[in-house]
Protein backbone atom coordinates (compact mmCIF):
# COMPACT_ATOMS: atom_id res chain seq x y z
CA UNK A 1 0.00 0.00 0.00
CA UNK A 2 1.14 3.36 -0.93
CA UNK A 3 2.34 5.87 1.73
CA UNK A 4 1.38 9.89 1.12
CA UNK A 5 3.34 11.23 4.41
CA UNK A 6 4.96 14.90 3.61
CA UNK A 7 6.35 16.31 6.56
CA UNK A 8 7.42 20.43 7.40
CA UNK A 9 10.14 21.41 9.81
CA UNK A 10 9.84 22.73 13.16
CA UNK A 11 12.46 24.57 14.98
CA UNK A 12 13.57 25.71 18.48
CA UNK A 13 15.23 29.68 18.38
CA UNK A 14 18.53 28.75 17.48
CA UNK A 15 16.98 26.62 14.37
CA UNK A 16 17.60 23.31 15.73
CA UNK A 17 14.76 20.67 14.29
CA UNK A 18 12.46 19.99 16.92
CA UNK A 19 10.25 17.89 14.96
CA UNK A 20 8.11 17.43 11.83
CA UNK A 21 4.59 17.94 11.29
CA UNK A 22 3.22 14.83 9.89
CA UNK A 23 0.54 15.56 6.64
CA UNK A 24 -1.42 12.83 5.29
CA UNK A 25 -3.27 12.54 2.35
CA UNK A 26 -4.90 8.87 1.12
CA UNK A 27 -3.21 9.40 -2.66
CA UNK A 28 -2.37 12.75 -4.74
CA UNK A 29 -5.49 15.15 -3.91
CA UNK A 30 -5.76 17.13 -1.64
CA UNK A 31 -9.37 16.17 -0.60
CA UNK A 32 -10.11 12.57 1.71
CA UNK A 33 -12.58 10.53 -0.85
CA UNK A 34 -14.45 8.24 0.53
CA UNK A 35 -12.24 8.40 3.66
CA UNK A 36 -12.70 10.45 7.41
CA UNK A 37 -10.48 12.15 9.38
CA UNK A 38 -10.15 9.23 12.17
CA UNK A 39 -9.83 7.09 9.22
CA UNK A 40 -7.02 9.54 7.81
CA UNK A 41 -4.85 10.00 11.14
CA UNK A 42 -5.09 6.50 11.91
CA UNK A 43 -3.30 5.67 8.76
CA UNK A 44 -1.02 8.33 9.13
CA UNK A 45 -0.12 6.95 12.59
CA UNK A 46 -0.06 3.21 11.27
CA UNK A 47 1.81 4.38 8.10
CA UNK A 48 4.54 6.89 9.97
CA UNK A 49 4.80 3.77 12.86
CA UNK A 50 4.60 0.64 11.39
CA UNK A 51 5.22 0.97 7.61
CA UNK A 52 7.34 3.30 7.07
CA UNK A 53 8.85 3.53 10.38
CA UNK A 54 9.03 6.51 12.47
CA UNK A 55 12.46 6.84 12.96
CA UNK A 56 12.82 7.35 9.17
CA UNK A 57 9.92 10.20 8.72
CA UNK A 58 10.58 12.24 11.87
CA UNK A 59 14.47 11.17 12.90
CA UNK A 60 15.24 11.86 16.09
CA UNK A 61 13.00 14.23 16.29
CA UNK A 62 9.12 14.73 17.64
CA UNK A 63 6.03 14.02 15.49
CA UNK A 64 2.83 16.84 15.34
CA UNK A 65 0.22 14.76 14.67
CA UNK A 66 -3.46 15.95 14.33
CA UNK A 67 -5.99 14.23 16.49
CA UNK A 68 -9.57 14.00 15.61
CA UNK A 69 -12.22 14.12 18.39
CA UNK A 70 -13.07 10.43 17.87
CA UNK A 71 -9.32 9.31 18.35
CA UNK A 72 -8.73 12.09 21.53
CA UNK A 73 -11.81 10.14 23.28
CA UNK A 74 -10.56 6.89 22.77
CA UNK A 75 -7.04 7.86 24.35
CA UNK A 76 -5.31 6.26 20.69
CA UNK A 77 -2.48 8.61 21.27
CA UNK A 78 -1.39 6.96 24.57
CA UNK A 79 -1.01 3.97 21.92
CA UNK A 80 2.69 5.62 20.91
CA UNK A 81 5.71 6.92 23.01
CA UNK A 82 5.00 10.00 24.89
CA UNK A 83 8.52 11.22 23.83
CA UNK A 84 7.82 10.95 20.00
CA UNK A 85 4.12 12.38 19.42
CA UNK A 86 3.19 15.75 19.70
CA UNK A 87 -0.71 15.90 20.02
CA UNK A 88 -2.07 17.93 17.45
CA UNK A 89 -5.78 19.66 18.07
CA UNK A 90 -7.25 21.30 15.38
CA UNK A 91 -9.46 24.69 16.08
CA UNK A 92 -12.46 23.08 14.90
CA UNK A 93 -12.33 20.29 17.58
CA UNK A 94 -15.01 21.83 19.53
CA UNK A 95 -14.00 21.74 23.62
CA UNK A 96 -16.21 19.90 25.62
CA UNK A 97 -16.28 17.85 28.41
CA UNK A 98 -14.73 14.40 27.15
CA UNK A 99 -12.29 16.19 24.83
CA UNK A 100 -10.58 18.19 28.00
CA UNK A 101 -10.97 15.21 30.22
CA UNK A 102 -9.25 13.27 27.73
CA UNK A 103 -6.42 16.16 27.04
CA UNK A 104 -6.12 16.31 30.76
CA UNK A 105 -5.57 12.75 31.37
CA UNK A 106 -2.55 12.53 28.42
CA UNK A 107 -0.99 15.86 29.68
CA UNK A 108 -0.55 14.27 33.45
CA UNK A 109 0.84 11.07 31.50
CA UNK A 110 3.53 13.10 29.54
CA UNK A 111 1.94 13.60 26.73
CA UNK A 112 2.30 17.30 24.84
CA UNK A 113 -0.53 18.87 23.85
CA UNK A 114 -0.73 21.44 21.21
CA UNK A 115 -3.23 23.83 20.09
CA UNK A 116 -2.99 24.16 16.34
CA UNK A 117 -4.39 27.13 14.16
CA UNK A 118 -5.40 29.11 17.55
CA UNK A 119 -8.04 31.52 17.51
CA UNK A 120 -8.71 32.98 21.19
CA UNK A 121 -12.41 32.11 22.29
CA UNK A 122 -13.58 31.82 25.98
CA UNK A 123 -14.68 28.13 25.91
CA UNK A 124 -11.02 27.05 24.96
CA UNK A 125 -10.21 27.38 28.74
CA UNK A 126 -10.32 23.71 29.49
CA UNK A 127 -8.21 23.01 26.66
CA UNK A 128 -5.66 26.10 27.40
CA UNK A 129 -5.24 24.21 30.56
CA UNK A 130 -4.10 20.75 29.26
CA UNK A 131 -1.79 22.52 26.51
CA UNK A 132 2.01 22.77 26.68
CA UNK A 133 1.74 24.61 23.10
CA UNK A 134 -0.30 26.77 21.19
CA UNK A 135 0.14 27.59 17.60
CA UNK A 136 -0.75 30.48 15.53
CA UNK A 137 -0.82 30.68 11.77
CA UNK A 138 0.94 33.57 10.70
CA UNK A 139 -1.52 33.72 7.34
CA UNK A 140 -4.08 34.08 9.09
CA UNK A 141 -3.51 35.74 12.10
CA UNK A 142 -0.50 38.33 11.40
CA UNK A 143 2.31 38.78 14.24
CA UNK A 144 1.05 42.67 14.50
CA UNK A 145 -2.30 41.40 15.86
CA UNK A 146 -0.91 38.73 18.00
CA UNK A 147 0.40 41.22 20.83
CA UNK A 148 -2.29 41.04 23.39
CA UNK A 149 -3.37 37.55 23.00
CA UNK A 150 0.28 36.22 23.31
CA UNK A 151 0.62 38.52 26.80
CA UNK A 152 -2.66 37.01 28.39
CA UNK A 153 -1.65 33.34 27.50
CA UNK A 154 2.14 33.66 28.45
CA UNK A 155 2.11 32.84 32.07
CA UNK A 156 1.04 29.44 32.30
CA UNK A 157 3.98 27.35 31.25
CA UNK A 158 2.57 27.44 27.45
CA UNK A 159 5.25 27.78 24.65
CA UNK A 160 4.25 29.51 21.40
CA UNK A 161 4.74 28.22 18.02
CA UNK A 162 4.26 30.20 14.78
CA UNK A 163 3.27 28.56 11.90
CA UNK A 164 3.90 29.41 8.20
CA UNK A 165 7.15 31.38 8.60
CA UNK A 166 8.31 32.01 5.06
CA UNK A 167 11.03 34.58 5.55
CA UNK A 168 13.78 35.27 8.02
CA UNK A 169 12.16 38.71 9.10
CA UNK A 170 9.13 36.88 10.19
CA UNK A 171 11.61 34.27 12.29
CA UNK A 172 13.22 37.23 13.91
CA UNK A 173 10.30 39.11 14.74
CA UNK A 174 8.11 36.30 16.22
CA UNK A 175 10.91 35.39 18.04
CA UNK A 176 11.38 38.85 19.73
CA UNK A 177 7.43 38.49 20.37
CA UNK A 178 8.01 35.59 22.47
CA UNK A 179 7.51 32.91 20.40
CA UNK A 180 9.67 29.29 20.95
CA UNK A 181 8.86 27.17 18.01
CA UNK A 182 8.98 27.99 14.43
CA UNK A 183 7.31 25.95 11.63
CA UNK A 184 7.86 26.90 7.88
CA UNK A 185 10.67 27.36 5.35
CA UNK A 186 12.53 30.46 6.45
CA UNK A 187 15.47 28.24 6.46
CA UNK A 188 15.56 27.54 3.13
CA UNK A 189 15.61 30.88 1.73
CA UNK A 190 18.86 33.22 1.73
CA UNK A 191 18.86 36.28 4.70
CA UNK A 192 20.59 38.47 2.71
CA UNK A 193 19.47 38.77 -1.42
CA UNK A 194 22.68 40.64 -2.78
CA UNK A 195 25.87 40.07 -4.72
CA UNK A 196 28.85 39.33 -2.78
CA UNK A 197 31.94 38.16 -3.19
CA UNK A 198 32.25 34.38 -2.28
CA UNK A 199 35.85 33.32 0.18
CA UNK A 200 38.52 31.75 -1.98
CA UNK A 201 37.49 28.00 0.52
CA UNK A 202 33.78 28.37 -0.05
CA UNK A 203 34.41 29.02 -3.89
CA UNK A 204 36.36 25.96 -4.02
CA UNK A 205 33.91 23.66 -2.36
CA UNK A 206 31.43 24.78 -4.77
CA UNK A 207 33.78 24.20 -7.70
CA UNK A 208 34.43 20.93 -6.49
CA UNK A 209 30.54 19.83 -6.50
CA UNK A 210 29.86 21.79 -9.74
CA UNK A 211 32.91 19.45 -10.73
CA UNK A 212 31.93 16.25 -9.58
CA UNK A 213 28.76 16.49 -11.40
CA UNK A 214 30.42 17.49 -14.73
CA UNK A 215 29.72 14.72 -17.72
CA UNK A 216 33.47 15.09 -18.92
CA UNK A 217 35.11 14.93 -15.55
CA UNK A 218 38.15 12.79 -15.02
CA UNK A 219 37.31 9.62 -12.78
CA UNK A 220 41.21 9.72 -10.88
CA UNK A 221 40.83 13.61 -10.37
CA UNK A 222 38.05 12.92 -7.96
CA UNK A 223 40.08 9.89 -6.66
CA UNK A 224 43.40 12.63 -5.89
CA UNK A 225 40.93 14.64 -4.13
CA UNK A 226 40.02 12.04 -1.70
CA UNK A 227 43.37 10.86 -1.28
CA UNK A 228 44.65 14.60 -0.12
CA UNK A 229 42.06 14.83 2.13
CA UNK A 230 41.93 12.72 5.35
CA UNK A 231 38.59 13.77 6.65
CA UNK A 232 36.89 12.98 3.18
CA UNK A 233 38.94 10.05 3.61
CA UNK A 234 37.19 8.88 6.75
CA UNK A 235 34.05 9.87 6.11
CA UNK A 236 34.25 8.36 2.69
CA UNK A 237 35.15 4.90 4.97
CA UNK A 238 32.86 5.01 7.24
CA UNK A 239 30.13 5.43 4.67
CA UNK A 240 30.71 2.67 2.37
CA UNK A 241 31.04 0.37 5.54
CA UNK A 242 27.58 1.27 6.96
CA UNK A 243 24.91 -0.58 7.69
CA UNK A 244 23.21 0.87 5.01
CA UNK A 245 25.78 -0.95 2.13
CA UNK A 246 25.15 -4.17 4.53
CA UNK A 247 29.16 -5.30 3.70
CA UNK A 248 30.30 -9.12 4.74
CA UNK A 249 33.90 -7.37 4.90
CA UNK A 250 35.12 -4.44 5.65
CA UNK A 251 36.86 -1.77 3.15
CA UNK A 252 39.74 -0.43 4.35
CA UNK A 253 41.16 1.50 1.69
CA UNK A 254 40.23 4.43 -0.32
CA UNK A 255 40.72 3.13 -3.85
CA UNK A 256 38.70 0.10 -3.00
CA UNK A 257 35.59 2.01 -1.69
CA UNK A 258 35.67 4.30 -5.31
CA UNK A 259 35.62 1.18 -6.71
CA UNK A 260 32.35 -0.31 -5.31
CA UNK A 261 30.42 2.94 -4.96
CA UNK A 262 31.33 3.29 -8.76
CA UNK A 263 31.97 6.75 -10.60
CA UNK A 264 28.21 8.05 -9.59
CA UNK A 265 28.27 7.02 -6.08
CA UNK A 266 31.81 8.74 -5.49
CA UNK A 267 30.51 11.90 -7.37
CA UNK A 268 27.33 11.86 -5.58
CA UNK A 269 29.63 11.74 -2.11
CA UNK A 270 31.87 14.36 -2.99
CA UNK A 271 29.15 17.00 -3.69
CA UNK A 272 27.03 16.05 -0.21
CA UNK A 273 30.28 16.38 1.51
CA UNK A 274 31.12 19.66 -0.16
CA UNK A 275 27.80 20.97 0.97
CA UNK A 276 28.07 20.24 4.28
CA UNK A 277 30.83 21.63 4.75
CA UNK A 278 29.51 25.15 2.80
CA UNK A 279 26.23 25.15 5.18
CA UNK A 280 28.21 24.16 8.29
CA UNK A 281 26.81 27.65 9.54
CA UNK A 282 23.31 26.77 8.88
CA UNK A 283 20.56 24.47 10.29
CA UNK A 284 21.46 20.74 9.63
CA UNK A 285 17.55 20.70 7.95
CA UNK A 286 19.06 22.53 5.11
CA UNK A 287 21.68 20.10 4.28
CA UNK A 288 19.38 17.14 4.82
CA UNK A 289 16.83 18.41 2.89
CA UNK A 290 19.15 19.26 -0.10
CA UNK A 291 20.16 15.47 0.35
CA UNK A 292 16.35 14.42 0.26
CA UNK A 293 15.75 16.47 -2.84
CA UNK A 294 18.84 15.13 -4.84
CA UNK A 295 17.78 11.42 -4.40
CA UNK A 296 14.47 12.67 -5.21
CA UNK A 297 14.70 14.11 -8.31
CA UNK A 298 17.24 11.11 -9.14
CA UNK A 299 14.66 8.78 -8.32
CA UNK A 300 12.07 10.68 -10.26
CA UNK A 301 12.88 10.44 -13.06
CA UNK A 302 13.48 6.69 -13.61
CA UNK A 303 9.04 6.73 -13.20
CA UNK A 304 8.57 8.78 -16.36
CA UNK A 305 9.64 8.47 -20.08
CA UNK A 306 13.19 7.23 -20.76
CA UNK A 307 15.69 9.91 -22.13
CA UNK A 308 15.91 11.70 -18.44
CA UNK A 309 19.61 12.36 -16.85
CA UNK A 310 19.62 10.88 -13.31
CA UNK A 311 22.57 12.74 -12.72
CA UNK A 312 21.23 16.01 -13.93
CA UNK A 313 18.17 15.43 -12.07
CA UNK A 314 20.63 14.83 -8.77
CA UNK A 315 22.18 17.70 -8.98
CA UNK A 316 19.33 19.59 -10.16
CA UNK A 317 18.21 18.83 -6.67
CA UNK A 318 21.49 19.09 -4.74
CA UNK A 319 21.69 23.01 -5.77
CA UNK A 320 18.06 23.86 -5.64
CA UNK A 321 19.07 25.43 -2.42
CA UNK A 322 22.46 26.56 -2.72
CA UNK A 323 20.87 30.10 -2.86
CA UNK A 324 19.63 29.70 0.98
CA UNK A 325 23.65 27.81 1.76
CA UNK A 326 25.42 31.02 0.28
CA UNK A 327 22.96 33.60 1.36
CA UNK A 328 23.20 35.07 -1.99
CA UNK A 329 20.80 35.36 -5.04
CA UNK A 330 20.70 32.14 -7.38
CA UNK A 331 21.41 33.89 -10.60
CA UNK A 332 24.97 35.56 -9.72
CA UNK A 333 25.98 31.53 -7.91
CA UNK A 334 24.79 30.20 -11.23
CA UNK A 335 27.24 32.08 -13.55
CA UNK A 336 30.22 31.11 -11.35
CA UNK A 337 29.51 27.27 -11.90
CA UNK A 338 30.16 25.07 -14.52
CA UNK A 339 26.39 23.97 -14.42
CA UNK A 340 24.32 22.92 -17.86
CA UNK A 341 22.01 25.40 -19.14
CA UNK A 342 19.16 23.10 -18.44
CA UNK A 343 19.46 23.21 -14.36
CA UNK A 344 20.76 26.70 -14.44
CA UNK A 345 17.67 27.94 -16.39
CA UNK A 346 15.73 25.69 -13.88
CA UNK A 347 16.80 26.99 -10.77
CA UNK A 348 17.31 30.52 -11.92
CA UNK A 349 14.43 31.30 -14.23
CA UNK A 350 11.96 28.29 -13.35
CA UNK A 351 11.49 27.52 -16.73
CA UNK A 352 13.32 25.21 -19.50
CA UNK A 353 13.01 21.00 -19.34
CA UNK A 354 13.64 20.55 -15.64
CA UNK A 355 11.79 23.26 -14.22
CA UNK A 356 8.82 20.45 -13.40
CA UNK A 357 11.03 18.64 -11.06
CA UNK A 358 11.81 21.63 -9.14
CA UNK A 359 8.15 22.11 -8.61
CA UNK A 360 7.18 18.49 -8.09
CA UNK A 361 9.63 18.29 -5.24
CA UNK A 362 8.33 21.55 -3.79
CA UNK A 363 4.98 20.49 -3.63
CA UNK A 364 5.45 17.07 -2.30
CA UNK A 365 7.82 19.04 0.60
CA UNK A 366 4.55 20.86 1.57
CA UNK A 367 2.09 18.14 0.80
CA UNK A 368 0.14 20.16 -2.02
CA UNK A 369 -0.85 17.13 -3.45
CA UNK A 370 -3.00 18.61 -6.43
CA UNK A 371 -0.04 20.39 -7.25
CA UNK A 372 2.04 17.28 -7.03
CA UNK A 373 -0.56 15.56 -9.45
CA UNK A 374 -1.06 18.11 -11.82
CA UNK A 375 2.99 18.27 -12.49
CA UNK A 376 3.17 14.38 -12.24
CA UNK A 377 0.98 14.14 -15.31
CA UNK A 378 2.56 16.78 -16.77
CA UNK A 379 6.05 15.24 -16.87
CA UNK A 380 4.81 11.77 -17.55
CA UNK A 381 6.14 10.30 -14.24
CA UNK A 382 3.83 7.08 -12.20
CA UNK A 383 1.95 8.71 -8.94
CA UNK A 384 2.16 5.34 -7.38
CA UNK A 385 5.87 5.39 -7.22
CA UNK A 386 6.11 8.66 -6.16
CA UNK A 387 5.54 8.05 -2.40
CA UNK A 388 8.34 5.30 -2.70
CA UNK A 389 11.03 7.32 -4.10
CA UNK A 390 10.53 10.23 -1.21
CA UNK A 391 10.51 7.28 1.44
CA UNK A 392 13.65 6.21 0.06
CA UNK A 393 15.11 9.40 -0.48
CA UNK A 394 14.33 10.06 3.54
CA UNK A 395 16.04 7.02 4.16
CA UNK A 396 19.43 7.42 2.29
CA UNK A 397 19.11 11.31 3.69
CA UNK A 398 19.39 10.14 7.48
CA UNK A 399 22.06 7.29 6.44
CA UNK A 400 24.21 10.02 5.30
CA UNK A 401 23.75 12.02 8.07
CA UNK A 402 24.74 9.76 10.78
CA UNK A 403 27.82 9.74 9.05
Amino acid sequence: MDVFVARQPIFRKNRSLLGYELLFRDGLTNAFPEIDGNEATSRVLTNSFFSMGIEQVSGDGRAFVNFTRDLLIERVPMMFPRDQVVVEILEDIEPDSEVVEACREMAESGYVIALDDFLFRPEMAGLIETAKIIKFDLMATPLDTLGPLLEKLSGNGIEFLAEKVETHEAFDRAMEMGFTYFQGYFFSRPEILRGRDVSAPRMNLLELMAEANRTDVAFRKLEEVIERDVAISYKLLRYINSAYFRRVSEVTSVRQAIVLMGERGIRRFLSLIAMASLASHKPDELVRASIVRARFCELVGDTGPPGADRAELFTLGLFSLIDAVMDDAMEPLMERLPLSGKIKEALVHRKGPLAGHLELLEGYERGCWDEVCEVADRLGLERERLPGCFAESLAWADNLSSQ
